[in-house]
């Protein structure tokens, strides 16, 4: 239903980013250290703009900022900066360590929160918390100098926030119009003492014209004591109000002098602003004009104390800005909490609500505008020179043209896309905006990103790597979800996206399957050091590997395909064609995951009753990597339920289908026969029967296995004390890791080696709840396994649910179990703290602390829709 003035309605208005989601939180957290930024001769990302000198640093591709607004364009860009009168540089942007200085790898160091926000940013709110005390930059790098069998070390680990000796910054957005924005920034003084803080709300334009001749720099130049006006040809002119302060312009160019030692092309360069209000010096234009500036505010709040500084951004000249100011945002405010309570169901505990709404606003939060020109990138753009690259990263990508709103995994430490992160956001995504889902989905599929091949980019560290191949998944959950809530299918979506995604699947099978045995290969399959040694680069000797889970993500991607070819073939028999194709393709991978080769070596272990990757040697033989992890697990993925009244419509896919089983009665012996349905006509497409089903189920519901207290472990805890062992023209070895990885494979914050990931959760989950919907409530399994406890899968699908919401509920300490060192107190203890969600890449096997990226809201948003799936079923 659509509410007459509400977010629903604003969210259905047609080309939205010339609309409501015209500006946004589409700022980047961290620009520096990231690959497009790299003009390094030898491919150094993390060295070559760094902390040191992003301040000084005129970006080519993009910006960044500390809840920054900007627009879909990033013509423009706001952010507040801030100052405790201690630090030795301006607080612009987010601290955090480089994959090298960091003993688990890069690591923001910062405490922050995208608190709330409606889809079209109508109202968006963030909390960033300073210090009053120095900020302990060396501290952080020196003492994260740890080997990697130590814990990292945290902003709390410094004491630096002892006796909440801080200040909660607070950054609100309200769209009064179109282009019409308003700003509010509040600082709290929560310390026991009188501290000084300088707030300066920052106004900018992306530096565009140093590599486009066809653009002039634009311009912001200060039109009275509270209002500055910018113009520029690419988006005319805005106004910019503020109450009180003292503006500081300069320009958004390169300090050269202080980066690479040679003149400066103008007299007052980025780092200008910086300069003045730390160390005092001349460095902003006395003529107040510059493509940047600032409004600096000074205050003195005592202990308790807050301050509130307004600014609007308008394209209109408004008389009196501040009038109607307080009533737009109790407005937008009020609209962003309906919009919630008719999101997320009223009858939900309290607690699981703010987990759903948290989770949401994350998401919303990490959206980024997203550049990338791969040709530019590689050989400069027209009128500039060739740089010099010795590493020419990403050089089979030189179509890749990438210019739009993206959903980010994190936006500082993964501020790129990742394509089966994309993925699993819009599983989050079709909840709160179905709109920006399918339109996320189909993005990835289009020219300027799918490469010719039909592969799509990974992520811009190496666009070649290979995603699992979830995006069929993704959008059939997602024209789903959103034909079930609005009752009208968008066929017009499912379409594109299938004519697209045929391309794609030809990619797989043409180079995933060089030896069309139907047995894929894929590499580390974004599943980085799961392996015994690095998927990606055989060791020596081994000629091929046949991967269980490259094998196990195609037949989830045939059924994906099937049904969507049968969807479309509702509204035009053509499809039936393509029915009859994959479901040939899905049995073809169904028989070839247990008969390969000569030897008939199956993917399947009858010993251990699990499914293995299998290796082949150089000396002929073959063997099966006998490692208890999630690969063995993705097989339960590949389940679909499909109702024989389709099948009734669809006559000549019935009889294909039919033809195809009497004459390989073999392969039909896999699945569900297509005579065979249950007592509500539901067929079940599915490489594991009853029977491996069964047998899986035992240890992934063990405690000694997989099951942890707080979801599925990565990694069997089987192989804690039983590590396997690979040797084989050397030696390789894994071991179960609750935590942080002890192996630099893939870099050190990567790690699948025991503790749980959310994604993969949920895709158990839901596969469980399938496999209910066929075999109903006649199977059941014990649960923990050896308890004596039995019960159906859909009671065990919320089970397992029940274990990853505890991790986002007060523990007996009384904080969120993700929390769980004695650094956290102030979790446990603050009360300006302890309600304020993270959203961590991954979670201990043992304990449930919250590990790797602490915003990866992106696929961990996912708690979202556990919660909320648990109330439906």
């Amino acid at each position: 239903m659509i509410y007459k003035g509400s977010e629903e309605e604003r969210l259905a208005v047609a080309d939205t980013y010339k609309r409501w989601k015209k500006w946004g939180p589409y700022l980047a957290e961290r620009q520096w250290g990231t690959v497009r930024e790299d003009y390094s001769e030898y491919g150094e990302s993390w060295e070559f703009i760094d902390h040191e000198k992003a301040r000084s640093n005129a970006y080519r591709w993009g910006e960044e900022g500390i809840a920054g607004f900007c627009d879909a364009r990033e013509i423009l860009c706001l952010a507040p900066a801030f100052w405790n009168g201690k630090d030795t540089i301006l607080k612009e942007r987010l601290f955090g360590l480089t994959n090298n200085q960091g003993n688990h790898g890069e690591d923001v160091k910062e405490l922050y929160f995208h608190q709330v926000s409606t889809p079209t940013h109508t109202y968006s709110k963030y909390l960033y918390k300073y210090p009053h005390n120095q900020f302990p930059y060396s501290e952080l790098v020196n003492n994260n100098r740890r080997s990697r069998h130590e814990p990292e070390y945290e902003l709390l680990d410094t004491g630096v926030f002892k006796d909440n000796a801080y200040f909660d910054c607070f950054t609100e957005y309200a769209k009064a119009d179109v282009d019409d924005i308003l700003m509010k920034i509040t600082i709290v003084n929560r310390g026991a003492k009188a501290a000084d803080i300088h707030v300066l709300p920052h106004f900018w334009f992306r530096n565009f014209w140093k590599h486009n001749k066809k653009y002039s720099r634009p311009s912001i130049k200060s039109i009275a004591n509270d209002c500055a006006q910018s113009k520029s040809r690419r988006n005319g002119n805005y106004y910019f109000y503020h109450e009180n302060g003292k503006q500081l312009f300069c320009e958004n160019e390169t300090n050269n002098k202080r980066i690479y030692n040679f003149e400066n092309d103008v007299d007052y360069v980025k780092d200008g602003i910086n300069d003045h209000v730390v160390n005092s010096k001349p460095t902003v234009n006395p003529e107040k004009n510059g493509s940047k500036m600032a409004v600096w505010h000074k205050f003195k709040l005592k202990a308790g104390e807050e301050k509130s500084i307004r600014v609007r951004l308008s394209k209109k000249k408004i008389e009196n800005p501040w009038e109607d100011f307080d009533e737009i945002f109790n407005e937008r405010l009020k609209e962003c909490e309906d919009f919630y309570s008719r999101i997320i169901k009223k009858d939900l505990p309290k607690t699981h609500q703010a987990i759903a709404k948290s989770a949401f606003s994350g998401l919303l939060w990490t959206k980024q505008f997203y550049y990338n020109d791969v040709f530019k990138w590689l050989f400069g753009g027209p009128g500039e020179g060739k740089p010099n690259r010795v590493n020419m990263r990403n050089y089979s990508w030189q179509h890749l043209t990438n210019r739009h709103v993206i959903s980010m995994p994190d936006k500082w430490e993964y501020p790129w896309y990742a394509a089966w992160d994309l993925a699993f956001h819009m599983a989050s995504f079709v909840d709160i905006d179905p709109f920006f889902a399918k339109e996320q989905l189909l993005l990835v599929l289009k020219e300027s990103y799918m490469h010719p091949n039909g592969q799509i980019p990974a992520y811009e560290w190496n666009f070649s790597d290979v995603n699992p191949p979830v995006h069929s998944y993704a959008v059939w959950n997602v024209y789903e979800k959103d034909k079930t809530n609005t009752n009208k299918p968008d066929i017009e979506f499912l379409e594109i996206a299938f004519q697209k995604l045929l391309i794609n699947f030809t990619w797989w099978v043409n180079q995933k399957d060089k030896s069309g045995t139907d047995l894929f290969e894929g590499g580390f399959l974004g599943l980085d050091n799961i392996g015994v040694f690095d998927r990606n680069h055989m060791p020596e000797g081994i000629n091929r590997m046949q991967q269980a889970d490259a094998t196990s993500w195609m037949a989830m991607f045939s059924l994906n395909m099937l049904r969507m070819s049968l969807e479309l073939s509702k509204t035009n028999k053509i499809y039936e064609e393509a029915a009859a194709k994959f479901f040939r393709h899905f049995l073809n991978i169904a028989w070839a995951m247990h008969h390969i080769g000569k030897k008939d070596i199956s993917l399947w272990d009858d010993e251990d009753n699990f499914y293995y990757d299998v290796v082949e040697m150089s000396d002929g033989r073959t063997d099966r990597l006998k490692v208890r992890s999630l690969v063995g697990v993705i097989p339960m993925f590949a389940v679909e339920i499909i109702h024989k009244d389709l099948f009734e419509e669809l006559k000549s896919f019935r009889n294909r289908a039919n033809e195809i089983m009497r004459t390989r009665p073999d392969l039909a012996s896999l699945i569900s026969n297509l005579d065979d349905t249950n007592a509500d006509d539901n067929y079940l497409f599915s490489i594991m029967r009853g029977f491996r089903l069964e047998h899986l189920l035992k240890r992934l519901l063990d405690e000694n296995e997989f099951l942890s207290d707080y979801g599925i472990r990565s990694l069997s805890k089987y192989h804690e004390k039983h590590p396997f062992v690979f040797e084989y023209h050397g030696h390789y070895q894994i071991q179960y890791e609750s935590g942080e990885s002890q192996s630099n494979m893939f870099g050190g914050n990567s790690n699948w080696r025991g503790p749980i990931w959310m994604p993969l959760n949920y895709m158990i989950i839901q596969s469980l709840r399938k496999y209910y919907t066929f075999y109903g409530d006649k199977y059941v399994y014990e649960f923990p396994t050896g308890s004596g406890k039995k019960m159906n899968l859909k009671q065990i699908a919320n089970e397992l649910s029940k274990r990853l919401i505890k991790l986002f509920e007060s523990n007996e300490d009384g904080r969120f179990q993700y929390h769980s060192d004695d650094a956290d107190k102030l979790f446990t203890n603050d009360e300006h703290f302890k309600n304020q969600h993270l959203f961590y890449e991954f979670f201990d096997g043992d304990n449930g602390k919250g590990l790797g990226a602490s915003h990866q809201t992106g696929w961990t948003a996912l708690i979202a829709n556990l919660i909320m799936e648990m109330d439906d079923n």
